[in-house]
């Protein structure tokens, strides 16, 4: 069974009971700063999770490309990709539990054919918070009864079987909504366990049980009092269409599955070593050059600032295992990622003449980067009065200082320098890097964690005070000003707009003049689904291109009515109910960042 058959499979499961398909959305998210990737297929839906209505109504399905950038450390094993696509189906208020659970278990073994006497099933064990899900053990031992299959079931700690963007119930703050979920693995009889496991999903952590399946079923509310339940109680599934490729093909290494082993020989092929022998190496190359193609083909080149770094370091990382395989050309294995990939996602095939030339033409560079990193640390050497790596046999020691000097000029890291030919403290440069990252870690860590758009409290506030901000920067300044891009974190705000000269004292006050007197009219904030012709139309603020469905969503300030709306602007939210609970706005910062680009720094609440 395929891939693409899988997804086949699922979305017309789904259909036929009354689920909605909405289209992928892209990889890299619109009008969202507070996240990288799209990492999973329920990110795009929290407004909806949290009470707004879909236009789609309130029963969902689709299939959704994701990246996790924070798992790139995590690939070397059997089951952990960077880049992978979620197949997803949601309710909204609509079924829960009781209809969920025996639909996931009849698409997993009946559709999919999978071995009943291998999956095994965990639930949420409660806390001191919340209870233990004992309706879903219940409604399990139901389903596997019918089916004369002996129960495995197991609980799991809020570690292991609980969501909220927040965490553990205890990390939850007073507003935020979460609850248990089940989740379905399949055991690996071939695996052997490591010396701490134990033999059941929540103990194990060496690969013999492999998750494929998790439905949250999101029930609770945190109150000043403890939780209570929900008037909206919403499931959200998930399963990762490689693992239960995975699953289906009965393989213990997703990297032997009928999609990875294609890319895996040509990468044998390249290389001329044996994956049996270099396993993690080339795990690394055909996963971190899988990822590198999809986020090239979202338009991102490799860049040393948000997707553009990761981009960089996946393709660098990639090229670093090549090259301690002594591989040749990285051309013939992007091609069979690409036909591996066709059939799913098509226009990998239309855009690859572009996607290969930027990964080569970052190949190329590092190469040169390469270079020259060996330049400076020669050259420094040289000063010491010791030899170089050229004048000696073996690996040449330098000093923590002097790595970490070629990490921050070349952004190479230790497993670089050691390619090169030289060793180090490696405990002392982790110090140094980790002093490094502790000064830019506070306004940068979320990004990069590729996970869950940011909606505290703070943060929604800022997503409403850019509107009006952006409304009146245009009044003041003209038409002809646009956003060229913000990051809202729960601290601050940052907006960047084009205009040739800083903003005069003048004209800072009055903008913070603006934008506090729309925030003590309170005014109202709506949001309209409409189609694209209507949003231009009407003068709806955004980049509106091909990228985008028939249907967007506009967010309207003042207004319901769009002639009498303030601010009229594109934007997946969230954002504040009135403007008045944004309380204050002030401008605490401006800089010149290029030609024709300002950007301010402001403060809200």
């Amino acid at each position: 069974m395929s891939a693409q058959t899988i997804i086949l499979k699922y979305i017309a499961f789904f259909e036929a009971r009354g689920h909605k398909r909405i289209q992928n959305s892209p990889l890299v998210p619109d009008n969202d700063p507070s996240t990288l990737f799209t990492s999973s297929g329920m990110q795009p839906l929290i407004p909806y999770l949290l009470g707004e209505k879909h236009p789609a109504g309130k029963k969902l399905v689709n299939v959704q490309n994701s990246l996790r950038a924070q798992d790139i450390e995590e690939v070397g094993d059997n089951r952990h990709t960077t880049f992978f696509r979620m197949l997803g189906n949601w309710s909204l208020g609509d079924y829960f539990k009781k209809e969920e659970i025996p639909w996931l278990w009849e698409f997993l073994t009946k559709e999919l054919g999978l071995p009943k006497n291998k999956l095994y099933i965990t639930v949420f064990k409660g806390d001191e918070n919340v209870p233990y899900d004992q309706e879903t053990e219940d409604i399990w031992r139901k389903v596997l009864a019918k089916d004369n299959v002996i129960p495995k079931i197991f609980a799991g700690d809020v570690t292991k079987n609980w969501w909220s963007r927040s965490g553990p119930p205890d990390k939850m703050p007073v507003g935020e909504i979460g609850g248990g979920d089940t989740e379905v693995y399949i055991r690996f009889d071939d695996v052997e366990h490591s010396g701490e496991c134990k033999d059941n999903p929540v103990e194990c952590e060496c690969g013999k049980f492999v998750e494929i399946a998790n439905s949250v079923f999101i029930e609770y509310k945190k109150t000043e009092d403890g939780f209570e339940e929900l008037p909206q109680k919403n499931v959200d599934f998930g399963g990762g269409l490689e693992r239960l490729l995975q699953a289906v093909d009965g393989k213990s290494d997703m990297f032997q599955t009928s999609l990875f082993a294609p890319i895996i020989s040509a990468v044998e092929k390249s290389t001329g070593k044996k994956y049996k022998e270099h396993s993690k190496s080339m795990q690394v190359i055909a996963d971190h050059l899988a990822g590198a193609i999809f986020i090239t083909n979202s338009g991102i080149k490799p860049s040393n600032k948000e997707q553009g770094y990761v981009l960089r370091k996946l393709i660098r990382r990639g090229i670093d295992n090549f090259y301690k395989l002594d591989g040749e050309s990285l051309e013939p294995i992007l091609q069979v990622i690409v036909d591996q990939y066709r059939h799913t996602d098509s226009e990998l095939v239309t855009n690859f003449e572009n996607i290969k030339n930027t990964i080569l033409q970052e190949e190329n560079g590092y190469r040169k980067t390469l270079s020259e990193a060996k330049k400076l640390i020669e050259k420094e050497l040289a000063k010491s009065g010791k030899k170089t790596g050229d004048e000696l046999k073996g690996s040449v020691e330098i000093s923590a200082e002097l790595a970490f000097k070629s990490l921050a000029t070349y952004g190479l890291g230790p497993t670089q320098l050691k390619s090169l030919g030289y060793t180090f403290n490696d405990q002392e440069l982790a110090e140094k890097i980790e002093e490094h990252q502790n000064i830019s870690r506070s306004g940068a860590s979320k990004k990069f964690a590729g996970g869950l758009a940011d909606a505290q409290e703070q943060t929604v506030k800022g997503h409403t005070a850019t509107h009006l901000m952006h409304q009146a920067i245009r009044d003041m300044l003209g038409t002809q000003v646009h956003q060229k891009g913000s990051n809202i974190t729960a601290e601050r705000v940052r907006f960047d707009f084009n205009y040739d000269e800083n903003l005069t004292d003048e004209q800072i006050a009055e903008l913070e003049q603006t934008v506090n007197t729309k925030i003590t009219e309170n005014l109202p904030v709506f949001f309209e689904f409409m189609p694209l012709s209507e949003a231009k139309k009407i003068g709806a603020i955004g980049l509106f291109d091909e990228k985008y469905e028939e249907n967007v969503k506009i967010y309207l300030i003042g207004s319901q009515d769009p002639q009498k709306a303030y601010s009229k602007e594109f934007c997946g939210g969230p954002h504040v109910n009135f403007t008045h609970e944004i309380k204050s706005f002030k401008i605490i910062k401006q800089e010149n960042i290029g030609a024709g680009l300002r950007r301010l720094y402001v403060k809200v609440g």
